[in-house]
This record gives structure tokens, sequence and C-alpha cells, in this order.
């Protein structure tokens, strides 16, 4: 899962990074709402856990900018202890949730978790396509309930796929969202070639079928259309 983490303490962002890096998402940063408006225009993100004191804009401003550029991408907003004004406007604008300062990682780390369940899979611990189904807290999949062996880059790669079934994934989106969005500034993404393939392998000799379809021009479509 690929997060934008908006917050203009450096040593805050940092750790927080590290953190949930630990916890097996990719993490981008803003520090600033110039920075945030400028990645949210180019890259597409999971969630956004958004600081609204922000030293060249407030927040909240940002809220409607993602809701027009990704509706699906859920918004977690940090907020002092006493703003309930802020939490309030931020909600009303469209955030799925907030956390107030100071937190505990652990609680940052649930509520992104819990966020996420909400907006990409219904609210459950389990995303389930036919024969193949992921158990999102053990971060293992299995076809036909036996459990395969995947790479992290394969697991994240069959999570995309899934939640994006039947539509059409650019090469450099799947860059995007496996990487990060500096690989956007490279020439080739043949790389990605060896990743689905293996991926495609493991499915299908675990009794799986093949869903993932090149399209010719454009990127791949996960799909048993």
């Amino acid at each position: 899962m690929k997060l934008l983490l908006v917050e203009d303490n450096r040593t805050l962002a940092a750790d927080l990074k590290q953190f949930l890096t630990e916890n097996d998402f990719l993490v981008e940063t803003a520090e600033t709402f110039s920075e945030a408006r400028e990645k949210i225009g180019l890259y597409q993100y999971d969630l956004i856990i958004l600081d609204l004191g922000l030293p060249d804009g407030n927040g909240l401003n940002l809220i409607p900018i993602i809701k027009e550029r990704a509706f699906e991408c859920g918004i977690l907003i940090v907020t002092a202890r006493d703003s309930v004004e802020d939490k309030v406007k931020g909600l009303d604008l469209g955030a799925d949730d907030y956390i107030t300062k100071p937190f505990h990682k652990a609680e940052l780390n649930a509520r992104v978790r819990s966020l996420l369940r909400r907006k990409k899979f219904n609210g459950g611990n389990e995303l389930s396509f036919n024969e193949i189904r992921v158990d999102l807290y053990s971060a293992q999949a299995f076809v036909h309930d036996k459990p395969i062996a995947l790479t992290r880059k394969e697991y994240d790669l069959l999570l995309y796929f899934l939640y994006n079934r039947n539509r059409v994934l650019t090469k450099e989106s799947i860059a995007e969202h496996l990487w990060g969005d500096h690989i956007d500034q490279q020439d080739r993404f043949d790389f990605i070639y060896n990743h689905i393939k293996n991926l495609r392998k493991k499915l299908m000799n675990a009794g799986g079928k093949n869903y993932i379809r090149a399209m010719y021009g454009m990127g791949y479509k996960f799909t048993d259309r």
C-alpha cells in the first residue's frame, strides 16, 4: 500500500516514515502545501496522512483537491489536541478519519490499516477473487485455500491487481505503486515484466487460472472476462 505523509516537521516525518515502512507500507513524504498539491496531481496513493498545520497553507484546503483527483484515496487528518473545529471541518470536506497529536505510532498504524480496510476491502480482513484469497492480516495469499510463497513485491502486485481488477493498469502506475514516485524517471519499465511473469507462474502452478492479461501498448489487466 502506498501512502503520502504530509508533515512539515522533518524529524517527525522521518520517524513516521521509518515506522510505517517497517510495517510494510510504501511511504512518500511532502513537507509543504505546494509540494503535497504537486504530488497529488502527479501520483496515486492509497491513503494520505495529512497534517493541517503546514507552513504555506492550511491542509484542509488540500482535501477537495484530493477528492477531485482520487476519490478512492483515504484521508487521515492530523490535528492539534484542541482543534475540534478543524476535525469537524475536515470530516465535512471528505476526510475519512482523524488522529490527534500527540499520538502513539501503534495507534497511527491501527487507524491507517482500519481506514484502508474500509476504503479498499469493504471493511474485511480478506480479499477474494474466484480461487484466490488474500489474508490481509497475515499478508498471506492462497490459491484453492493452499498458501503460496510470494515475495513482498509479488504480494503487493497481487493486491494492486485485485483491488483494480478489470481495469487497465499502465506499467508506469504499477512501477509507481510498488517502487515509489521517483521511479517515473526511468526510461524503461521492462523490469515489471519479470515480477508479473513470476506472479503469474506461482498462481498457475498452485492451480489458479491466468487472470493477468497483457494489453498491447497500454499495460496489464487482471480479469476473468
